[in-house]
């Protein structure tokens, strides 16, 4: 069909139907100094929006993932403290983001460089070497990435390694990284062209890696390999246990407890069946972990084992949309707070998988569920450890409401024996590779 432009004659009855809108005037007034978002901020709404909740898990206190994309390691680690804390009895406790961060960016450069060496004899403008060239090493992450740097490196407490200027301002640090990296893919991809042996590559890698190494030390500091774990618990009785590495103090304080854990999805889009699983290609920070792989549910599934989770008192690390209908200053994500299709006038109405196919939506930050408000046997609301800092919402806990979670709620990781035996053993199905745009692929930050 051929494309037709704007007309003069079109603009002519345009600018009729804004002379006799009444309405229209009205909203210029009230948007010539003030926010959209705040102009369509519904109190009636809001006033819903209560820290009260049927089923509520006392935490430790909030986070602050400061100006990173960190968010994932952040709710991960404040998942695996609240065991650990509650084993050893501590009012105050917090692992060290930064240990996960150093190994996370380090293993992620070697994955990039191996991606580019897989396609090297593939044009720039693939859309494959695109999103590898795109995506790059930064701070964003999914649980399994999570779960793969534990696996491999351990965990620290946070006064081992403890956060620096560059480990809590990382823009600077990931922009040189990766311009670095994208040196090096040049290089890479001149020398398997002009075709020189994969040894010298892989040398020419190490060199690389060896420098990233060096840099990220500068950056963070050099990774612990061995430490005295020191911690005074509720009583005031002083604890020292010494010479752990950090892969001992995550097999003696965590165990197999991130064994134990599952992604689920919720995408009711035509593409993913439901009970199906899958994994998403480039998607990973460590070359031979485990694949990221995630089952997809139906939402009262997703929620239910959500739910039975939190009724054992253990809270849920989760992945949402937090750029849709959220006023940061009260701490609260609810459509209903919100009235900006009476506002202005617009055809606002999109479905959760409409969102997902035309990239409305997907979820691009993660946090921590810490209760839910149940009524009548439906939740209404959600309550929510942020990694924000403890200035904004409820001292730092957030609020959402049931039908904003049913829209931009994506992504959970829950403990296995929560999805039921059935649900379990569909989690063991081969996964369906996506491409490494979908949707299910973006990552929390």
């Amino acid at each position: 069909m051929k494309q037709k432009p704007v007309t003069k004659k079109m603009l002519t009855n345009f600018n009729k139907t804004y002379a006799n809108s009444k309405e229209l005037q009205l909203l210029n007034l009230a948007l010539a100094k003030t926010d959209l978002k705040d102009a369509a901020y519904n109190n009636e709404g809001a006033y819903k929006m209560r820290h009260k909740f049927s089923i509520e898990i006392e935490t430790l206190p909030i986070t602050n993932q400061e100006a990173t994309g960190r968010c994932w390691l952040f709710a991960a680690t404040n998942v695996l403290r609240e065991k650990i804390a509650k084993d050893l009895g501590l009012k105050n406790f917090e692992l060290s983001q930064s240990y996960l961060a150093f190994y996370d960016k380090f293993e992620r450069a070697n994955l990039f460089l191996e991606n580019i060496i897989e396609t090297a004899n593939l044009p720039t403008d693939d859309r494959n070497v695109q999103f590898i060239l795109t995506t790059g090493v930064h701070d964003g992450g999914q649980w399994e990435m999570f779960a793969n740097i534990v696996r491999k490196y351990g965990i620290v407490p946070k006064d081992v390694y403890d956060e620096t200027y560059q480990s809590s301002h990382s823009w600077s640090m990931n922009n040189v990284l990766n311009k670095s990296l994208k040196v090096s893919a040049v290089k890479i991809r001149e020398m398997i062209k002009k075709g020189k042996k994969a040894q010298d590559v892989q040398k020419y890698k190490e060199e690389v890696l060896n420098k990233v190494y060096g840099f990220l030390c500068a950056c963070y500091g050099k990774p612990p390999v061995s430490f005295d774990f020191e911690y005074v618990d509720k009583k005031k009785k002083y604890h020292i246990v010494k010479d752990l590495t950090p892969e001992k103090f995550y097999q003696k304080y965590v165990g197999n407890l991130v064994d134990n854990y599952v992604s689920i999805i919720n995408s009711p889009t035509d593409d993913k069946p439901f009970h199906q699983t899958y994994t998403i290609r480039y998607l990973g920070n460590i070359v031979d972990g485990k694949e990221v792989k995630h089952l997809n549910l139906p939402m009262d599934e997703f929620k239910n084992a959500i739910i039975k989770q939190l009724k054992a008192g253990k809270v849920v690390w989760f992945g949402s949309d937090v750029g849709k209908y959220g006023e940061r200053n009260k701490g609260i994500w609810d459509d209903n707070s919100y009235k900006l299709h009476e506002l202005t006038g617009l055809d606002l109405n999109l479905s959760k998988a409409q969102g997902l196919d035309y990239w409305y939506a997907a979820m691009n930050h993660a946090m921590v569920i810490t209760g839910v408000n149940i009524v009548d046997g439906k939740p209404n609301r959600w309550k929510i450890e942020n990694s924000w800092g403890d200035k904004t919402g409820d001292k730092g806990y957030y609020i959402c409401s049931d039908t904003w979670f049913d829209e931009f709620v994506y992504q959970a990781a829950v403990e296995k024996e929560y999805l039921g035996v059935k649900v379990a053993k569909e989690y063991e199905k081969e996964a369906i590779m996506l491409e490494a745009w979908d949707p299910m692929g973006t990552l929390a930050k």
